[in-house]
């Protein structure tokens, strides 16, 4: 088999988006792409997660032909193929419907940043694409998506950013590598959650200042960073 390590990795981060209740049933995918050798590594299209080994993934070369595998890749490949070709430097992608990140995709809604939770992760607002217009949606639906959110990050750094809502669909992830990607599907999500609570408590809500923000973002994320171990010592 074709990237066996990356084929692990992918069957991990997308068993892990089930583990963290982020799917139902069949719904939501992950994929890895291997820079060197030019291939994209998917989930099956509507493959039962719990019956779904690393074999039954799906090999693709980034114009998303099958190179590896029996199965159809995941309807959504031409979206993470869209990213992977805009975004260089991620090396994952995942796609869930969680419900609180979905609820603010449905009602077209950025998620704003209220407090430290957001900020340690996302360095600004989770953005929400524009309405998709009919002839995107019935000509090559899944790549306008991907095109939809690529047109959201023109002003915006992916890379602090690795998140977006869909409008009406629901919410993509990426990051360093697929288990990144996933990792950031489970923040969104909780953030999410911690977001339609904080706007039902009070409407009247602020986003947090952009001193606590840059802070908390950048202790975590920038240039001299100083949370977490260095690598190599305990």
């Amino acid at each position: 088999m074709l990237l066996p390590t990356l084929r692990e990795q992918v069957l991990e981060a997308n068993l892990e988006l089930v583990r963290r209740g982020l799917v139902l049933f069949t719904f939501g995918n992950a994929s890895g792409i291997s820079r060197e050798k030019e291939l994209v590594v998917i989930k099956p299209s509507g493959v039962p997660y719990e019956s779904m080994t690393s074999a039954d993934l799906v090999i693709t070369d980034l114009a998303g032909r099958v190179i590896e595998g029996t199965l159809r890749p995941s309807s959504d490949l031409p979206t993470h193929l869209a990213l992977y070709y805009a975004f260089p430097a991620i090396g994952g992608v995942a796609h869930t419907h969680s419900e609180y990140a979905t609820a603010w995709a449905q009602a077209r809604r950025p998620i704003p940043c209220f407090g430290t939770t957001h900020a340690d992760y996302f360095h600004g607002p989770v953005p929400v694409t524009e309405v998709m217009q009919d002839a995107e949606i019935v000509s090559e639906y899944e790549l306008n998506t991907g095109h939809a959110i690529v047109r959201a990050f023109q002003k915006i750094d992916y890379g602090a950013i690795p998140a977006v809502l869909v409008a009406n669909h629901g919410p993509f992830c990426w990051g360093h590598d697929v288990g990144d990607a996933a990792h950031n599907a489970v923040i969104l999500e909780s953030v999410a959650r911690m977001a339609w609570f904080t706007v039902h408590i009070s409407d009247r809500a602020e986003p947090v200042g952009r001193s606590l923000h840059d802070k908390h973002y950048l202790r975590k994320h920038g240039s001299d960073a100083y949370y977490g171990q260095v690598k190599g010592q305990k």
